[in-house]
């Protein structure tokens, strides 16, 4: 194959051409230009350059993903027959020239040029990040900074970047829209963001900078927000409860709002859920921002433990360890931790196991380390004699006055034992078990209410004859 040079035709202006892509496409024996719709192509023809272009597969093609397939595919069949140069606005933005890196990359040339935002940015300055709205993969990350869009050639296509763009900075954010020219230099219109696919004209020169709203005007949001709303809280003029709070001081507020986001997922209340794992992750920020005052920890601190977990226990993602299974996964996840921790063995693994947990769930978590060393029974059916057992054990215990709280915790042990061979969670279990009671005694109450008789004036077996009443 022999080489490819791509050189930069700059945002539309002949003015904005670089001398050197100039000098490049005239001493070039094949220039093809990506599209010859350019306002450098006339300066091109004025200085008796020849060139070829690839306006043909723009009417071939269903979709931009398809053209950037046939253009890097006749691209580099040209290439194997001689030397070209190919000539794009602007190759740091192009999918072609992406596409064409992949497939010949250590044969490609990219002279430096004008970048596409130039014209648009020259005199504001929004230092931001820049996108074009052709990508195949556009991904819009956060709304902290200006973000400018070129090539936004179609209405189809400022529709499609619109509700991309406003899911992060949402529909009211200003922009300010360059409608189609090739001058060096633009105005631009300021808009809503919900505008942008309103506009009379658009081609390949049109496009768009938009700037985030101020953090009460906000429609969307992103953890940057969120953070910016707590180091509001916790300024000297902020909320006084907010500043008065500690590391220690909020710790139970991060295991009540995980329980009840828990709970929201379990029953599938999707919009409860949100709200809740939002209080979850306000909890998140508010140790973050309380860490950066204390210096015990920062965001970024966090997000490097918790990425660099993820990298490090998924060797068969993340490197070349081969696992088929989750089986094996959870094996190897096993072997990870202890290393880390350093347990040589399951006792050291199960001593090492938080009391902060729920007592349910730290008991299962033992029963599974036991599990994986081979301590364990086979079927839940021989967990439940265990159960009997020690159900006897403490009926005896009661009746002789001493030891019932230990053989309480013995039965408890074994009933988790019985779930977690079952495949079912103790916790949750126990929840579904309170929520049926919940639900039940509130039918027995108002079943009695409506008989005009009193609670407190039912014996026991009044009330056995309405509880088993409220199960049908």
């Amino acid at each position: 194959m022999h080489s490819i040079t791509i050189v930069a035709l700059g945002p539309g202006s002949p003015d904005l051409l670089t001398l050197g892509a100039l000098k490049q496409m005239k001493r070039a024996r094949h220039v093809i230009l990506r599209t010859a719709r350019h306002g450098a192509a006339a300066l091109l023809a004025r200085e008796g350059i020849a060139f070829d272009s690839l306006d043909s597969l723009y009417e071939q093609s269903l979709d931009f993903e398809t053209l950037t397939r046939l253009a890097a595919e006749q691209l580099m069949d040209r290439a194997s027959r001689q030397a070209l140069t190919y000539a794009v606005p602007d190759p740091n933005r192009d999918e072609t020239v992406r596409r064409l890196l992949a497939l010949a990359g250590g044969n490609i040339r990219i002279l430096p040029g004008v970048a596409l935002e130039t014209a648009m940015i020259s005199q504001r300055d929004p230092a931001g990040s820049m996108l074009t709205a052709v990508a195949v993969d556009l991904v819009v990350h956060n709304a902290q900074q200006p973000l400018c869009v070129v090539e936004l050639d179609s209405r189809r296509l400022a529709g499609e970047v619109k509700l991309k763009v406003m899911g992060k900075y949402g529909e009211e954010a200003e922009i300010l829209f360059f409608p189609p020219s090739e001058s060096s230099v633009r105005k631009g219109l300021r808009l809503p963001l919900c505008e942008l696919d309103r506009q009379p004209r658009y081609d390949h020169t049109a496009g768009f900078i938009v700037f985030p709203s101020g953090l009460l005007e906000k429609t969307a949001f992103d953890p940057e927000d969120l953070l910016a709303l707590m180091q509001r809280l916790r300024a000297p003029d902020g909320c006084p409860w907010d500043r008065e709070q500690t590391h220690q001081s909020l710790a139970k507020y991060l295991v009540e709002e995980a329980n009840e986001a828990s709970c929201a997922l379990m029953e599938e209340n999707w919009e409860e859920a949100a709200d809740e794992l939002g209080d979850v992750f306000l909890q998140l920020a508010f140790q973050a921002v309380m860490g950066e005052e204390y210096a015990t920890f920062t965001w970024g601190d966090m997000l490097r433990a918790i990425c660099r977990k993820l990298i490090r226990r998924h060797p068969h993602v993340f490197g070349e360890l081969k696992l088929d299974t989750s089986g094996e996964v959870l094996k190897n996840w096993d072997l990870i931790k202890q290393k880390e921790h350093g347990e040589s063995s399951p006792g050291e693994a199960m001593g090492n196991i938080s009391k902060g947990l729920a007592s349910l769930l730290r008991a299962e978590k033992v029963q599974k380390l036991a599990a994986r060393a081979g301590f364990d029974w086979n079927k839940p059916e021989e967990t439940l004699g265990k159960v009997h057992e020690e159900a006897d054990e403490l009926a005896d215990a009661l009746r002789d006055g001493k030891g019932a709280e230990e053989e309480l915790g013995n039965l408890l042990f074994s009933c988790v034992n019985t779930a977690r061979l079952m495949g079912l969670s103790a916790d949750e279990t126990l929840r579904k078990a309170t929520d049926k009671f919940i639900r039940r005694f509130v039918w027995m109450e108002n079943e009695i209410k409506s008989e005009n008789k009193s609670l407190n004036m039912l014996t026991i077996n009044d009330f056995g004859v309405y509880w088993e009443r409220s199960k049908g």
